[in-house]
């Protein structure tokens, strides 16, 4: 495909919806996703706590907004919950505390009455008054939004085990979960967009349906339960002039046709699992009919690669998956505590055509 823009210098916010279109941009665009430790090991690395400056310095060429959260409560015992009910241990890092999850709120739940009854949360717990500002400070960059989750955060307030089994016993409590976390995102975005009239250019759009080895659920469970509430969030993203950013961890390819028909229009985070998520094959596969974004392997290239082997490992995914757009460089998950600092940097060394 021909350059979108001749031999002239992309904005960051024009490379990154170059490479959305496939249209091939100056070079590969670039985002930067990481855990709060991992920030605090990388700025004592670079010396300074400017995240902006950072990133500035990294090329990123996307900026995420955010909105406080409503505080965590502590049920003792070292067991935190979240507005939604997740809950969640914190794991010290000398870093930083890391949360892992445990069983949510509504995993002992023996009715659907039970359900009906929780505390469920509405988008007026937030503010969003402070997104206009974040716009105005990052105008050059493109802009990513939320943390719509329609089946996995369910699934983490139920409890993964009794989410699974009530696909097949008690369908109805699955759709009642999914129903009450789709609504919740649709007023979210909505507002969201309002308030920025329109800016935000990316919405970001969850659910892991992928293991180490392949899906975690049936296509005919994903089409059932996951694919009509996907669609209506898709939908309304669209109507309010975003992108589609979909993030799926593990071996997610048998899901990717019915990604594309849903109109996805990014998938995250790509993981290198295995022969079918390798570049090569996605982007022979796929190619042209979605972009995507991340790629470079969070569980063994990055912890413990050199940085000339993370280097060369970028390379590959930009000249596989990027040389005519169509892919955003990021890693395959947040950047974790574990990764050496220099890692980080090198993979934003050069910039690859």
């Amino acid at each position: 495909m021909s350059q979108a823009k001749g031999d002239s210098q992309f904005s960051p916010r024009e490379r990154v919806l170059a490479a959305i279109a496939h249209q091939k941009p100056d070079r590969v665009p670039r985002d930067f996703w990481a855990e709060p430790p991992t920030w605090n090991r990388l700025l004592s690395h670079v010396g300074h706590r400017d995240k902006d400056r950072l990133l500035n310095e990294l090329g990123i060429d996307i900026r995420h907004l955010e909105i406080p959260s409503p505080p965590e409560k502590c049920l003792g015992g070292g067991l935190y919950q979240n507005f939604w009910g997740e809950r969640y241990y914190y794991r010290a890092t000398p870093w930083g505390p890391m949360r892992d999850d445990t069983k949510g709120a509504l995993a002992a739940a023996t009715s659907l009455s039970e359900l009906e009854s929780f505390p469920w949360p509405t988008p007026d717990l937030f503010d969003y008054s402070v997104l206009p500002e974040q716009c105005a400070r990052y105008q050059e960059y493109a802009l990513l939004y939320g943390f719509a989750d329609v089946w996995q955060r369910p699934g983490l307030v139920r409890g993964w085990e009794e989410m699974f089994v009530d696909m097949v016993e008690r369908p109805e409590w699955v759709h009642f979960l999914c129903r009450k976390f789709t609504d919740f995102y649709k007023e979210d975005y909505t507002r969201a967009a309002e308030v920025t009239k329109g800016r935000i250019d990316i919405y970001l759009l969850i659910s892991d349906l992928g293991s180490q080895t392949g899906p975690l659920i049936s296509l005919a469970m994903f089409r059932h339960f996951v694919a009509p509430y996907l669609r209506e969030m898709i939908q309304l993203i669209h109507s309010l002039g975003g992108k589609v950013l979909f993030h799926s961890c593990g071996s997610v390819a048998p899901f990717i046709p019915d990604l594309i028909d849903l109109g996805v229009d990014i998938l995250d985070p790509i993981q290198p699992t295995g022969p079918s998520m390798a570049p090569e094959v996605l982007q022979a596969k796929f190619g042209g009919r979605i972009c995507f974004h991340g790629g470079i392997d969070m569980q063994r290239l990055l912890p413990f690669g050199s940085p000339a082997e993370v280097r060369a490992e970028v390379r590959r995914y930009c000249e596989v998956l990027g040389s005519n757009g169509g892919y955003i460089l990021a890693p395959a998950h947040l950047f974790q505590p574990d990764v050496p600092p220099e890692n980080i940097l090198a993979m934003y060394t050069d910039d690859f055509s």
